[in-house]
């Protein structure tokens, strides 16, 4: 057992203990407990429990958001005071002011990728668990399936080992199906492993396309951010390619967990100054259901925005001669 095991080991118990109980269930319920149905289903079963622990994280990675985007001036103003200074002792001071800025409003920018950061022990833990029951060892080569650490018998490691999914074993990877599977089993790995990366492409889509202010879409780290959605693919391609048909059909699922979830969260809180939020405003104005000082809201966003709008913007000599014309 490697280091990172050993770390992972009560991880692993767990994950053990969450697939056999599903895996128990639907057999209990009718299932042919060695098919790819019952084993697939456990697996979801994994990350409806999974995403359903995590609610309280995701409600505070929300919240924190929030307040990341109410005192976006005050970092920038703390960013402009120092802007031009590179010496250590600037440096410092500046970090310290953002610190304490985030202390004081009691949230932090790692509070965003809390929900992810939990999730990857989980994943790596059930990668160990699939590897060891597909009997591959810490070296890469293949052996005989072996029983988990936990409540994964010989007898359920066996069953994995048969069970398929539309002609696929759960257990194959999509550059095993290239070498040695027939082509429709080839093609539904390729699949799933298009529609995994399809999700997650789509779940930060999600965010970035609704609920990023006005504000937040004219700045460079936005841009970035863009280019990145459409980089960030490429990785998961990779992962898509090693790792077993059920750890991408585990990926796939939580990814559609965090699209519905996201969707329900930038439809009844979104965050201010976006298109989402507009659009909540709108909805609960046509119903008379707004308070009064969601109105004040609205009523100082339309005035920035009027603002806005009546500002004159700077054009060239050459475009105002054009303009005279």
């Amino acid at each position: 057992m490697n280091f990172i095991e050993t770390i992972l080991w009560p991880l692993r118990w767990l994950v053990e203990l969450v697939l056999v109980a599903w895996h128990g269930l639907f057999t209990t319920l009718g299932l042919d407990p060695d098919s790819g149905a019952a084993w697939v289903l456990s697996i979801i079963g994994l990350v409806v429990v999974v995403r359903s622990a995590l609610i309280p994280v995701t409600v505070k990675q929300i919240k924190s958001q929030r307040k990341m985007m109410e005192i976006a001036p005050e970092v920038k103003k703390i960013q402009a005071k120092y802007k031009g200074k590179t010496d250590q002792f600037s440096r410092e001071a500046m970090s310290r002011e953002t610190m304490a800025l985030y202390k004081k409003h009691g949230t932090n920018p790692m509070a965003s990728c809390l929900p992810m950061l939990l999730q990857m022990p989980i994943f790596f833990s059930l990668f160990y668990v699939l590897r060891t029951a597909s009997g591959v060892s810490n070296t890469g080569s293949s052996g005989s399936p072996q029983a988990g650490i936990g409540l994964m018998s010989q007898e359920l490691t066996d069953s994995f080992n048969q069970a398929t999914i539309w002609g696929a074993p759960v257990k194959m990877t999509f550059t095993q199906a290239w070498n040695d599977g027939p082509i429709q089993v080839m093609i539904f790995l390729g699949i799933i492993m298009v529609l995994m990366i399809a999700s997650q492409f789509f779940t930060q889509k999600q965010i970035m396309s609704k609920n990023v202010s006005d504000e937040t879409k004219s700045s460079s780290m936005y841009r970035q951010q863009q280019m990145l959605l459409y980089i960030i693919p490429f990785a998961f391609l990779f992962s898509g390619l090693v790792f077993p048909l059920a750890l991408n059909i585990y990926w796939f699922s939580s990814n559609m967990w965090t699209m519905a979830q996201q969707a329900i969260v930038i439809r009844n809180m979104p965050t201010p100054g976006t298109e989402a939020f507009r659009l909540r405003q709108e909805r609960l104005r046509k119903k008379g259901k707004l308070t009064e000082e969601e109105l004040q809201v609205i009523e100082a966003e339309e005035a920035r925005q009027q603002q806005a709008g009546q500002r004159q913007q700077p054009i060239s000599a050459k475009r105002a001669k054009k303009k005279k014309k």
